[in-house]
């Protein structure tokens, strides 16, 4: 893994055993690499699967992955038990899956069958991905969960209803899941990423990259690598006194 270089490292994970769900591209990917970068050893689960197995392969021997659909239960149950098998245990878990659907649909033409899809994936897959991982993170004695949310849901983005819906409830999910966790030591918190250039974005149109390029503080467009040190700053020993909040990374779009 020497030759594996996908820039500096911010913090050092090394020994860290990560379950990222969602995680064949996007700011998954962009994950995956900072973390195996800082010395951890990953899991990427996705139904993606040639995506996914590309992925892992570039990234090592620190790396596997697992096939995992956050919109069947059983599938969550399989695939978190399949993560800390293969890591031997779990020290993390980033709940990166989600879908969108709802770009550019005013919310009186969603489908019913649209609303339950982003639903089931971005909300109940969270709370199923943290159910199944909550025995492993506790075991670890320094669990961390870090949620991915969106500065949308910060803003209310308009046209994007079901997706922004999802959104805030991930956020109001980790406040409560960090109160019933912290007990045992394990810290839950979110990051609401703003519009970030990744394939799952390339449908939104000029209009709304335009609206967040002026209203950025920092006025260049946000790439996955921007997020990267705040994921991995609350994997980390760092953050260990730091649950239950929501950490906007979108270039001042939305200050709270």
């Amino acid at each position: 893994m020497s030759d594996v270089k996908f820039g500096a490292p911010p913090f050092n994970l090394s020994g860290r055993k990560v379950l990222i769900t969602g995680a064949s591209r996007g700011l998954g990917e962009s994950f995956a690499k900072a973390l195996i970068e800082s010395g951890a050893s990953v899991v990427v689960s996705d139904i993606l699967v040639d995506e996914g197995q590309a992925l892992v392969k570039s990234l090592g021997p620190r790396a596997h992955f697992v096939e995992m659909n956050n919109a069947d239960p059983v599938s969550i149950e399989r695939g978190v038990k399949e993560a800390a098998s293969w890591l031997g245990g779990l020290d993390g878990l980033v709940n990166n899956a989600a879908i969108t659907n709802s770009g550019g649909v005013a919310h009186d033409q969603l489908s019913i069958e649209t609303w339950d899809q982003v639903m089931q994936v971005n909300v109940r897959g969270t709370w199923l991905t943290t159910v199944a991982a909550r025995p492993f993170l506790i075991a670890s004695q320094r669990g961390r969960v870090v949620n991915i949310a969106s500065d949308t849901a910060l803003w209310g983005a308009p046209r994007l209803l079901a997706y922004v819906a999802s959104k805030g409830a991930v956020v109001s999910m980790t406040k409560s899941l960090a109160r019933e966790l912290g007990e045992h030591r394990v810290t839950v918190n979110a990051i609401a990423p703003g519009l970030t250039m990744v394939k799952a974005t390339e449908y939104v149109p000029q209009e709304r990259h335009d609206f967040y390029q002026q209203g950025r503080a920092i006025k260049s467009p946000q790439m996955p690598s921007d997020v990267n040190g705040a994921v991995l700053f609350l994997l980390s020993d760092s953050s260990a006194y730091i649950t239950g909040q929501i950490l906007a990374v979108n270039g001042g779009f939305v200050m709270h």
